[in-house]
């Protein structure tokens, strides 16, 4: 058990965490044992090409499914991509009619859709580094006997000039991470309010409740590293932060937003690419703190 855990445990106890979600995840089916559930909108090559890395792996077809949810309304694009792989895999593609750009929301709608005893939650410009990751994920499961199984993440830079080390290669991010999915419907998913970070605040409740994460070095993914081209994004994540003050116990909702603001400081290594970034990310969600406070409209779906 890491410190993390320890702190959050007691944190709990003292005051307590209000545990649930806001996913209605009904009975699963279980009719397979992967749900790969992937969110998206627009970028249809990046999304093709971890479609494709599903489509070979070496697990038979009747033991996993594919749920595609593209945001905003879908596109004519992003149905031409799930046409594309009907016939290769077990694949289902739903579009969002409303709550664009909520990734919470849009999380929780595919969860929704699961019939697997597991599920993987992937985005569109991840890619799956063997055929066998889906069979040995399963595998990793049965060992491990976890809830929650974090792959080893590594940097991959095929579409960025700039190049850096990744982060933490074992953070339990949605870009590539699994659960059973009994304990999706026990936390009932993700929070639907939260435009980014919802994998930071699920993460928050899950080691509360007592439970720990299983680092696989033998599961492997590749990732572009976080790049902040502009702060429109930080400051909507830092707004939909700051507007749940209502969820929480006050310290565990300043703990939320310390974490969103730790690496502000890091502004001050401009020389380094990954340091600036984290820094760039943390000044716009301090800043989206100032739009939720004074009610300011950020222009970001």
């Amino acid at each position: 058990m890491n410190i993390r855990s320890v702190v959050l445990r007691f944190i709990n106890k003292l005051f307590p965490i209000r545990m649930e979600g806001d996913a209605l995840i009904g009975n699963v089916t279980k009719e397979y044992d992967i749900s790969c559930v992937i969110n998206f909108y627009g970028r249809i090559d990046l999304l093709e090409g971890i479609l494709y890395c599903l489509a070979d792996q070496d697990l038979p077809k009747n033991r996993y499914e594919v749920i595609l949810v593209e945001d905003r309304g879908g596109s004519k694009e992003g149905f031409a991509a799930y046409n594309k792989f009907k016939n290769k895999m077990n694949v289902r593609y739903y579009f969002l009619s409303e709550s664009y750009g909520r990734i919470g929301y849009a999380k929780n709608f595919g969860l929704e859709k699961v019939k697997g005893r597991y599920c993987l939650l992937l985005d569109d410009d991840t890619v799956l580094t063997g055929c066998s990751f889906l069979t040995d994920l399963i595998e990793e499961f049965r060992k491990s006997e976890s809830e929650a199984i974090v792959p080893f993440g590594s940097a991959s830079f095929c579409l960025w000039k700039e190049k850096y080390d990744y982060h933490d290669p074992y953070f339990p991010t949605n870009r590539c991470m699994a659960y059973t999915t009994d304990v999706l419907v026990s936390l009932h998913g993700f929070v639907s309010e939260i435009i980014g970070q919802e994998d930071v605040e699920f993460v928050i409740r899950y080691l509360a409740s007592g439970r720990e994460f299983y680092k696989s070095n033998k599961l492997k993914y590749m990732h572009p590293p976080f790049i902040v081209h502009n702060l429109n994004k930080a400051i909507a994540v830092g707004k939909s932060i700051a507007g749940m003050k209502h969820r929480y116990h006050p310290f565990i909702y300043l703990m939320l937003i310390v974490n969103g603001a730790r690496h502000l400081p890091l502004l001050l290594f401009s020389f380094n690419l990954k340091l600036r970034t984290q820094g760039r990310f943390a000044l716009g969600f301090v800043i989206g703190v100032f739009y939720s406070i004074f009610d300011l409209k950020i222009d970001y779906k």
